[in-house]
């Protein structure tokens, strides 16, 4: 079999990562980011062929801590997953990062903390610090100003690593699209790589959004059953996205094929009639290369046993 290390345990270098993400965001072409909340997801999510991850704020909180997307969640938390993230693939991985943390200074550690766990881009947004889910009500704002001056603190602290930096605004919900608008513009004049206008209500506010940010890469949330006409990668890129982003639907799909799978297991009390329901054995353990570490430790301990 003779495989290589990089094969069997990803090792892209940080700088590669975030090099092939920023080509995606040059290519002129809409692209799919979808969430995910751990690495078995981020593993489906490159098997499928898609050229980047996002780690979802509130699949995070969901997934890993059974908690509501409320800002509960810590710098220290938020970073050490996605170091585990980031060892787990080779793709770029584009992470919420909510607000920050805290004020400009919390910022630049946050921004610092995330390049050396080997995030290729950091979404901040202009919520006050204890956030709530961008499809929810009753949001609080910090100043256009205090964020625009958040964004010139990442843009200092990235240095030179490349990394991408994504500009949120809520203020669609709280002020009205043209507040939102007004603000996307001062983010990105601060040096936002991507804005990132949060739960527009209708294709119409799309298209005005695409329209007076016309030259600056644009994400859009989709959100099954949230705010959000739920379009296509198509109807994004016609309109004038970059960034299709859909953050919960690979979790949301996995949590109903799970309830699923336990309504079956409580009623039943077996699970071999549902074996069709499951993930082969064989495809699990392709999933994480067993084959391939199984023959690298063959390697490097073949004829030492007993010496």
């Amino acid at each position: 079999m003779n495989t290589s290390l990089h094969a069997v345990l990803p090792g892209r270098p940080a700088e590669e990562r975030r090099a092939a993400l920023r080509a995606l965001l040059a290519s002129g072409r809409a692209f799919v980011a979808p969430g995910v909340t751990d690495a078995a997801g981020i593993r489906l999510v490159e098997e499928a062929g898609f050229g980047c991850a996002y780690l979802t704020g509130a699949g995070l909180a969901n997934a890993q801590y059974g908690l509501p997307d409320i800002g509960l969640l810590s710098q220290r938390e938020v970073v050490d997953h996605v170091r585990r993230l980031a060892d787990a693939t080779d793709l770029p991985l584009i992470v919420d990062a909510d607000t920050g943390y805290g004020g400009s200074l919390s910022v630049m550690r946050t921004v610092r903390q995330l390049i050396d766990a080997g995030a290729a881009a950091v979404q901040l947004e202009d919520q006050v610090l204890n956030k709530r889910c961008g499809h929810f009500d009753e949001h609080q704002l910090v100043s256009a100003e205090e964020m625009a001056g958040k964004i010139e603190a990442a843009v200092a602290a990235r240095g030179d690593s490349r990394l991408v930096l994504i500009a949120r605004t809520d203020a669609r919900g709280v002020l009205g699209l043209d507040e939102a608008i007004a603000r996307a513009r001062a983010y990105a004049a601060a040096g936002a790589d991507v804005i990132f206008v949060e739960a527009p209500r209708t294709v119409e506010e799309m298209r005005v959004i695409a329209t007076e940010l016309a030259g600056v890469p644009l994400l859009a949330n989709i959100v099954e059953g949230g705010k959000t006409p739920e379009l296509s990668l198509a109807e994004l890129e016609e309109l004038g996205f970059t960034v299709a982003l859909f953050a919960n639907y690979l979790m949301r799909s996995m949590l109903h094929a799970g309830r699923a799978a336990l309504a079956h297991l409580a009623r039943a009390g077996e699970t071999r009639s549902r074996a069709d329901a499951l993930l082969p054995w064989a495809d699990r353990q392709r999933l994480f290369s067993l084959a391939g570490y199984t023959e690298l430790e063959q390697r490097f301990t073949a004829g030492r046993e007993g010496a």
